[in-house]
């Protein structure tokens, strides 16, 4: 592989991909440069803000209210489950609970704990609980982040 560097200036960050086959490598790469612009806009007491995914922890839905979590902040978001799923199909997030969807590069491990349950450790420290019927989904997701 061959890296290139160049400033321009006046112009935005232009990311140019050339392979000499499509593969699964360049298909990650793709994804992984994409996931670096997408972004959502939340809310918080002084008005809006824009959230890159790779800020995002986790994304919880409390009493019919969602919540984003960065690393040491929560911010309010509009929409429901389903709208955060179907934007982010493929970037890394993954629901791990009805009320709950993780982002998959801030997770440190996963490990069962007491009664057969799993809890998901994020790189704060911040612990999730996983229900085991999402617990497929968090493997594809893996599997597709080659992790």
């Amino acid at each position: 592989m061959k890296i290139e560097k160049r400033q321009v200036d006046g112009k935005p960050l232009t990311v140019i991909v050339e392979y000499p086959e499509w593969n699964r490598s360049v298909d990650d790469l793709v994804k992984k440069i994409g996931r670096m612009d997408m972004s959502f806009v939340a809310k918080n007491d002084d008005g809006s803000i824009k959230i890159s995914i790779l800020d995002i922890y986790y994304i919880e839905n409390v009493e019919r209210k969602l919540f984003v979590y960065t690393k040491g902040d929560c911010f309010r978001l509009d929409g429901s489950m389903n709208d955060i799923e179907s934007r982010a199909f493929d970037l890394g997030l993954v629901r791990i609970s009805r009320t709950c969807i993780m982002n998959i590069e801030h997770l440190k491990e996963i490990r069962q704990i007491r009664n057969s349950h799993l809890e998901a450790v994020m790189d704060n420290d911040e612990k999730l609980i996983v229900s085991r019927k999402y617990l497929g989904d968090i493997k594809k997701a893996f599997k597709r982040e080659g992790v």
